[in-house]
């Protein structure tokens, strides 16, 4: 079956401060966003990759995007929450490309610029015969606790069996468009609790601690980090 990618980018984030929507920070002298569209417009075995933007947006155009042009799609028809961007994107992709109701979709945060073209083929090759579908994800490694009144630890939690969802998450198109409207306007963080709320249990594929989503402003020096060292490792192997 086909696999299509969508990239929910209608969000401000505005944990990170700043008039700039997070996704167009620069990060590696690239807007944030870049990194995720250049690994997924890179992959062969992805069919399209869909950018859904707030209809409002005004950054996009400031950039140039003219690499990805034979492999990528802007969706101008975010909404005000995740959720809500990606059927809005499901719905929009499906008439402009076709896609059947078995076709795998793979959703993927515009934060997450260090995905690695192994985890992406783990998570193609895992997944690509499974009944529901999954994610990547690692092992919580860090004890857990429960906050309390007056900023003081209320208990520790248990972080048996307990994983980070990273993202890309992957599921059939129409099941992850049933799931979504089903869901309608719960806080779903992410698209594998609204299939779990379908009483499915999707897949835990091992992710990568790399794989980090950009929230915090120390975040973005950790994901800098990251690529630069990418970038010296493939300098090294090329020479």
């Amino acid at each position: 079956m086909p696999f299509f990618a969508l990239i929910p980018a209608a969000g401000a984030g505005s944990r990170l401060g700043g008039e700039t929507p997070k996704q167009y920070l620069p990060l590696a002298g690239r807007p944030m966003i870049h990194h995720a569209l250049q690994l997924l417009c890179g992959s062969p075995r992805i069919a399209r990759v869909c950018v859904v933007l707030s209809p409002g947006d005004t950054e996009w155009e400031r950039h140039d995007w003219s690499a990805f042009s034979s492999r990528l799609a802007v969706l101008e028809c975010g909404g005000a929450t995740r959720a809500e961007s990606v059927l809005n994107g499901l719905r929009a992709a499906r008439q402009a490309f076709a896609i059947n109701d078995d076709d795998w979709i793979l959703v993927h945060d515009a934060a997450r610029p260090c995905l690695a073209a192994a985890q992406l083929d783990r998570l193609l090759d895992e997944l690509a015969d499974d009944a529901v579908g999954g994610l990547l994800a690692v092992p919580v490694a860090d004890t857990l606790k429960r906050g309390g009144s007056g900023g003081r630890v209320a208990h520790t939690e248990s972080r048996e069996d307990l994983w980070q969802a990273q993202t890309p998450q992957m599921f059939r198109y129409a099941r992850l468009v049933e799931a979504l409207c089903r869901a309608g306007g719960t806080a779903m963080t992410d698209d594998a609790g609204a299939i779990e709320a379908l009483g499915l249990h999707p897949r835990l594929v091992p992710g990568d601690p790399f794989n980090l989503k950009v929230t915090y402003p120390q975040d973005l020096a950790l994901a800098e980090l990251i690529l630069a060292g990418r970038r010296a490792t493939w300098r090294k192997n090329s020479g």
